[in-house]
């Protein structure tokens, strides 16, 4: 948790939660309009979904394996990697019998 990674990592997530949260408070509005809007609420909104956001960072720290952010642990145990999906091209096909 105390890593430069760590920190970058949890810092694009809250950036991302901020962005959410403001698009929350205007597909609310029926119109956006950038000379009347309530910009000191707007950035509280943003503010308090980073913080929510680094909070969930901080609490995810100690799960599994790796020094991430992240909730999900891949195959590799190594968090930010994502693991294969089904039918990605480095999975071997399963062979099949004929006959």
């Amino acid at each position: 948790m105390f890593t430069v990674t760590f920190w970058k990592q949890a810092a694009e997530r809250a950036i991302k939660s901020a962005a959410q949260a403001l698009l929350g408070l205007w597909v609310g509005a029926q119109a956006f309009n950038a000379w009347d809007a309530d910009w000191k609420k707007a950035a509280g909104v943003a503010l308090g979904g980073a913080i929510l956001s680094v909070l969930t960072s901080l609490a995810s720290a100690s799960v599994g394996k790796g020094n991430s952010p992240s909730l999900v642990q891949t195959d590799s145990g190594k968090a930010g990697t994502p693991a294969p999906l089904p039918g990605d091209a480095t999975e071997t096909e399963p062979e099949v019998a004929t006959g």
